[in-house]
């Protein structure tokens, strides 16, 4: 099974264009004035990563919506009418994550190893500033 850290996996020859999203109901994202928002810079990857991988040919995006909306129905039965602990793309990824298992993209056990990795990194470790040492000297 190929995983989407191999390089030896192949993707569909012809992407599609980008999908309508949701306006309104289950499946649409947040919003506000009009424009998606993100809580965390995790969403947005998450989104991205999955609009890319869509217009790549990976899947229809029939089939991403379909489970997502499976997935926030799941989270409804599960929490009993309350909000607490809703999160619109903790759903989008659990979505994610069972159409990449599905349709060959990544293994479910290769995806836990990488996860727990990415874990395991400490906090803030990725809003590291690239600039030069120089760049942040004041004493200039």
């Amino acid at each position: 099974m190929a995983t989407l850290g191999e390089h030896d996996h192949a993707l569909p020859a012809e992407p599609r264009p980008a999908p309508e999203l949701d306006q309104s109901g289950a499946a649409a994202p947040p919003r506000k004035n009009g424009e998606l928002v993100f809580e965390s810079a995790w969403e947005a990857r998450l989104f991205g990563m999955t609009m890319a991988l869509h217009e790549a040919g990976c899947f229809t995006w029939n089939e991403f919506r379909d489970r997502l909306i499976a997935a926030i129905a799941d989270w409804e039965r599960r929490s009993a009418g309350s909000d607490a602990g809703w999160s619109y793309y903790g759903c989008w990824l659990q979505a994610f994550e069972t159409l990449l298992a599905a349709k060959g993209l990544c293994a479910p056990d290769v995806l836990a190893r990488r996860i727990g990795e990415l874990a395991a990194r400490p906090k803030g470790h990725d809003h590291v500033s690239h600039e030069s040492p120089a760049a942040h000297d004041t004493r200039r």
